[in-house]
C-alpha cells in the first residue's frame, strides 16, 4: 500500500491539471509561453502518474481496469472480474 501522504499528492496534482486544463489549452494555442511557464508545475498533465485506485501502487498499472497487476491477479482468481477467466489450454 502507497502512503496516503503520496496518494493525496496526486490527487492534488489530478484536481490542477483539471483546473488549469482550459486555459493551458489557450494559452498553447496563442504560443503563449511565457504565460505556459507562469502556470503552477503540478498544473501539467506530464506529471500526472496512474496509480492503482485500490492501494495506490505506481507500477503494473493495467489501463482496462485502472488497477495494478497483483490486485488484477488476486481479484482474478477470487472471481471479483466479470469476463475474466484464467487461461487454460
Amino acid at each position: 500500500m502507497a502512503k496516503e501522504s503520496i496518494k493525496a499528492r496526486e490527487r492534488k496534482r489530478e484536481a490542477l491539471v483539471a483546473k488549469y486544463a482550459a486555459k493551458r489549452k489557450a494559452l498553447k494555442e496563442a504560443g503563449d509561453y511565457i504565460g505556459l511557464d507562469k502556470l503552477p508545475k503540478n498544473a501539467s498533465p506530464v506529471r500526472l502518474h496512474n496509480r492503482c485506485k485500490l492501494t495506490g501502487r505506481p507500477r503494473g498499472y493495467m489501463r482496462k481496469f485502472g488497477i495494478s497487476r497483483v490486485t488484477f491477479r488476486e481479484m482474478a482468481s477470487a472471481g471479483k472480474i466479470p469476463g475474466v477467466t484464467k487461461a487454460s489450454w
